[in-house]
């Protein structure tokens, strides 16, 4: 190439540039911007959900505390009654008998 040609052109060149570069610059501004709202939206659900999960598992803290409230006695009750099914135990009618009065 001859030189002569781009020395007058350089000047156009590097406003081209320039602007090609300020575009450039604007549309990572925007992208950054678009995430970090995006981001805080999420961060805006996830901080409510954990809210609620610590609202409830309060609850349940004093469920389980409450003096009045003995979940181990609860729950051996419930599986003395399963084996209680299970065994089928009972005293078993004789139909064919009757009772005498």
């Amino acid at each position: 190439m001859d030189l002569g040609i781009l020395i007058p052109l350089a000047p156009f060149i590097m406003v081209l540039g320039i602007i090609w570069l300020v575009n450039n610059r604007k549309l990572e501004e925007k992208r950054i911007s678009a995430t970090a709202e995006a981001s805080s939206e999420k961060a805006a659900q996830y901080a409510s959900q954990v809210t609620l999960l610590e609202d409830r598992v309060a609850v349940l803290e004093r469920i389980v505390t409450d003096r009045g409230y003995d979940v181990a006695t609860q729950i051996e009750a419930l599986r003395d009654q399963r084996e209680v099914e299970m065994r089928d135990s009972g005293t078993p009618l004789n139909i064919g008998q009757k009772e005498k009065a």
